[in-house]
């Protein structure tokens, strides 16, 4: 079970909901996200919900020169952390994605490339301890890519095979890695889009994640679970069907 948690993009829903169980189980945290003031605000609240310790960080994640700097200050506020999860992201303009490659670098940048850089760094001193378990947020988008959203589930696809290599490189070394995958979820990220009876509560996300960390032995988590199903048929449609179809 864990004890000593960093959050990766602590202010997003998720893993804001997230904290506050880990919180009331009385969990060390450290924080890591953008925006300072955020952080110090969340700070105040899980203190006041229990958290044995909780310290901070203000760091931009998606800055990839940054990461070695970041890693060491991680390393010296928080040495012995065993659970860390990755929570942070951006849907980003399918269209203007189309428009201009640069906007597409840099949501897979983001999505992508910004995760690697992290969870490989950071992996290393789980192995070395061969202990702890180590969760990304990827997506169900990533389980095919649609022209609705292709980048986007270019990244978040790309982010899950990456974490199942990492996840056979650290199995012998007794570290878990955890692939969640949600569905569409209520956040300011997914409130330019129609609401749907198939949107999840952030907090029901976060308890499950939650749990599957503290108590379950799953490599990949769907998350509500009836997308597992949802995007198996997705993922059978023949391209030559799927590529017709307006989603």
């Amino acid at each position: 079970m864990s004890q000593k948690i960093v959050v990766l993009g602590a202010t997003s829903k998720i893993a804001l909901e997230f904290a506050r169980l880990a919180a009331a189980e009385h969990k060390e945290l450290l924080l890591v996200a953008r925006r300072p003031e955020r952080l110090a605000e969340l700070e105040a609240d899980l203190v006041a919900r229990g958290a044995a310790r909780v310290d901070r960080i203000a760091a931009d994640l998606a800055d990839i020169s940054g990461h070695a700097a970041l890693v060491q200050e991680i390393a010296a506020k928080m040495p012995e952390f065993d659970t860390l999860l990755l929570a942070y992201g951006t849907l980003g303009q399918q269209e203007r994605a189309e428009e201009s490659a640069e906007y597409a670098l840099a949501e897979l940048n983001t999505n992508f490339n910004s995760a690697v850089s992290l969870l490989t760094r950071l992996s290393v001193p789980l192995m070395n301890r061969g202990a702890g378990c180590i969760a990304a947020i990827a997506s169900v988008a990533g389980d095919r890519a649609r022209r609705s959203n292709y980048v986007y589930g270019t990244a978040k696809g790309a982010l899950a095979l990456f974490l199942q290599g990492l996840r056979a490189k650290l199995f012998l070394s007794g570290v878990r890695v955890l692939t969640i995958k949600p569905g569409r979820v209520f956040t300011p990220m997914t409130a330019h889009m129609p609401n749907s009876h198939l949107f999840a509560d952030p907090a029901d996300v976060a308890r499950a994640v939650y749990r599957e960390i503290e108590t379950g032995s799953r490599d990949i988590l769907y998350v509500p679970g009836y997308w597992r199903w949802v995007m198996l048929v997705i993922r059978l449609i023949p391209e030559r069907i799927g590529k017709q179809l307006k989603f």
